[in-house]
């Protein structure tokens, strides 16, 4: 049960998750205000002590036995993560929540890891403890004990501060782990193998005699092979939230595990849609040529998905671009929609074609809002979760890649859609729409025939991308990108595995514990680690 990093869960450890494995502080006050207004309660008042802090651990029991995994049963472990810095006054319902499941499910049961940085000084390059020292002493004093630190640094730890750690924060030296700066983020599990992390873990869980040393051989192929990769492959990412890029952060991922698939260095080029626009070309030069420059230098352009009117005429540019100049494209969600958009004013002729989401009142709506869906309320009004996709033409570059299947299963978020009426006009002009839901009424996956490749879908197809099993719309483009579409799409054909080396040729196992890692090939900033994490034997409780 996490906060936003549900995806980096999902990826590293290859499960499903649900919605309820996010906790957030609205879910949890509104599940006590419900619970008040039906009489639970019996007319008391309503206190963070006890009621939140019950609701608190009751989700985290319910939740804790849910399969994420495919195989039937609860699981054995239960992973939380308590986001934030020890003293936020958001996370004290929750720190005390934790603190009174610890006691009540006793030793054996819980296991608290805390994260914590250690700085180094740049005049005297001196790691610093008094930081660790002090979130520890506070964590102490909010009723919580930790078992393991994990120590985030620039560097490995030296004994001598190791020493310090476990001196004053009362912690042994062998839970004492070291996070230093690594090439990229596939190297973590390794370097906490070779600290023996893993057995810190077990031990405070009593769980030795019911688990294996991990089998990591496949973990450490993918980071010497993303560390050595040089031939360069230049995606445009054109969207308007190009300044913080956690808000694609699953696309990247995506990307990331689809480059290294096809043994490319992956290279983002953010292309802010607002500066391809001819108001910006006016305003900001500069900035407009920048833009167009990033996106006529590409292998590939991707439109992610998003909400609301600004730069959406930059992303229909970029679509128009890929489209005529026949560069690979995909367009992901609202990247779907604008490629319509572009295709009706382009190659139909009609100049006001829209979607009633910018314009309301468009007398040419290609894109309209679902009848299930609400324009004035956003919270949970749109079409969520996994949906069902089924091919209407298997001889299409999307069915092949996933592996001529009759459908598909894919999560969805939005709440605008293809206009049905509007779908024959397109099939005339020459754009094929190769997926629709179960009711044939809503288009799910639209194609080029004549392009390279030129695919928009309605869905999300990052999220359930995985290192190892990229997704297969990432792949097609990435694989496009650097001229071997051809290649992937006939292994699919002959039903083969999809296109990945990462298997073949394993390197030896690589030491961390003396902090010298491989030279960083700066592929892409992978995300923080989290500020605390506690893990809870929830069977067991």
């Amino acid at each position: 049960m996490v906060d936003l990093d549900l995806g980096n869960y999902e990826r590293f450890l290859d499960i499903k998750l649900t919605r309820d494995h996010n906790i957030t502080t609205g879910k949890i006050y509104q599940a006590v205000i419900d619970k008040e207004r039906k009489g639970d309660y019996l007319g008391k008042t309503v206190q963070v002590v006890p009621h939140i802090t019950d609701a608190v651990q009751e989700w985290i029991e319910r939740v804790a036995k849910i399969p994420v995994d495919g195989k039937e049963g609860a699981p054995d472990v239960c992973v939380i993560e308590l986001g934030g810095t020890i003293g936020d006054i958001e996370s004290m319902p929750f720190i005390e929540a934790l603190g009174q499941f610890s006691c009540r499910v006793g030793p054996g049961n819980f296991c608290l890891i805390h994260v914590s940085l250690v700085p180094v000084l740049d005049v005297v390059g001196e790691q610093k403890t008094k930081p660790t020292q002090h979130s520890v002493r506070g964590l102490r004093g909010q009723g919580l004990t930790p078992h393991i630190l994990a120590c985030r640094s620039t560097t490995a730890l030296d004994e001598n501060v190791k020493e310090k750690l476990s001196q004053f924060c009362h912690i042994p030296a062998a839970n004492i782990i070291t996070l230093y700066d690594v090439p990229n983020i596939w190297h973590i599990p390794l370097l906490l193998r070779d600290q023996k992390a893993h057995e810190a873990i077990l031990k405070v869980l009593n769980l030795h005699s019911t688990t294996k040393e991990p089998v990591l051989k496949e973990w450490t192929s993918r980071a010497e092979i993303c560390d050595n990769l040089h031939e360069p492959v230049r995606i445009a990412m054109v969207g308007k939230y190009t300044g913080l890029s956690d808000s694609y952060l699953s696309v990247l991922k995506a990307l990331l595990h689809a480059s290294v698939a096809c043994r490319k260095k992956l290279i983002v080029d953010w292309v802010p849609s607002s500066n391809l626009e001819d108001g910006t070309k006016n305003e900001n030069p500069d900035a407009y040529k920048a833009a167009w420059k990033l996106l006529k230098a590409a292998d590939g352009i991707l439109v992610p998905g998003g909400f609301g009117d600004r730069g959406v005429q930059g992303k229909i540019l970029a679509a128009k671009y890929a489209r005529e100049q026949k560069i690979p494209f995909l367009g992901i969600c609202l990247g779907m929609q604008i490629a319509v958009i572009e295709f009706a004013r382009s190659v139909i002729g009609l100049e006001d074609a829209n979607s009633t989401e910018f314009d309301r009142n468009t007398k040419q709506p290609f894109v309209i809002v679902m009848p299930e869906a609400s324009n004035t309320h956003m919270g949970g009004t749109m079409r969520l979760g996994s949906r069902r996709t089924n091919f209407q033409v298997m001889d299409c570059k999307s069915a092949k890649l996933y592996g001529n299947q009759r459908y598909i299963e894919e999560r969805h978020r939005h709440r605008y859609e293809v206009n049905p009426d509007m779908v024959a006009a397109l099939e005339q002009a020459g754009l094929s729409f190769t997926g629709k839901d179960e009711t044939g009424q809503l288009m799910e996956i639209i194609e080029l025939p004549n392009h390279p490749y030129y695919i928009g879908v309605q869905f999300h197809p990052e999220f359930k991308s995985r290192p190892g099993r990229p997704s297969a719309l990432f792949l097609g483009l990435i694989a496009a990108a650097c001229g071997k579409l051809d290649s992937v799409l006939q292994g699919h054909d002959s039903r083969e595995k999809p296109h990945c080396e990462i298997g073949n040729h394993l390197p030896p196992k690589k030491a961390y514990q003396n902090g010298h890692a491989p030279k960083p090939a700066a592929i892409l900033p992978d995300a923080p680690l989290s500020p605390l994490y506690s893990f809870c034997n929830s069977v067991r409780s």
